[in-house]
């Protein structure tokens, strides 16, 4: 199984893509889709749509997990962010991708078993759990991996269930 996960902001957006084997947790890919700050949001949105695209088509994950956008004291960033998770979940969506979104508390408890672990505990647990030797560069791309984690965490209770309600289901037929 491959997951791509996605830091979501529209200058930076961070992107990590994980294999899954059984146990086996594999990094494939992590990185950083830029726009540039000058350009008008609807270039940078398109931009950012079309570089998602093209990761959908290069890695063909089962799976897109997406960080959600936090409550921001500065309502640009926010927005902006926003704008871009939008632009992120309709190129997944348009792929027929499953999406699942996590909160950043969410991830850090996912990864290190703390809702409010710091940046660097998450980016440091990221690594080993992957077997690299440091975390990935830059921030948002070891972020990313992170949010890739989540599902894969989830995935045997989603299987179980998924499980339990066709059982119900024929139990009811």
């Amino acid at each position: 199984m491959f997951v791509l996960g996605i830091d979501p902001g529209l200058s930076i957006t961070g992107y990590g893509v994980i294999s899954c084997e059984g146990d086996r947790l594999r990094a494939v890919a992590a990185g950083a889709l830029r726009t540039s700050p000058d350009a008008p949001h609807p270039a940078r949105l398109a931009e950012l749509f079309a570089d998602v695209e093209r990761l959908l088509g290069e890695f063909h994950p089962d799976e897109v997990a997406i960080e959600q956008v936090f409550v921001n004291r500065n309502l640009q960033t926010a927005t902006a962010v926003g704008r871009a998770s939008g632009v992120l979940l309709l190129a997944a969506a348009r792929a027929g991708i499953p999406v699942f979104e996590y909160t950043p508390s969410a991830v850090k408890l996912a990864v290190t078993g703390s809702g409010d672990a710091a940046k660097d505990r998450v980016q440091a647990l990221v690594a080993r759990r992957l077997g690299l030797a440091a975390a990935p560069e830059p921030a948002d791309a070891a972020d990313a991996l992170a949010v890739a984690l989540c599902p894969v965490q989830s995935a045997r209770l989603r299987r179980a269930v998924a499980r339990a309600a066709r059982g119900s289901a024929a139990c009811e037929a």
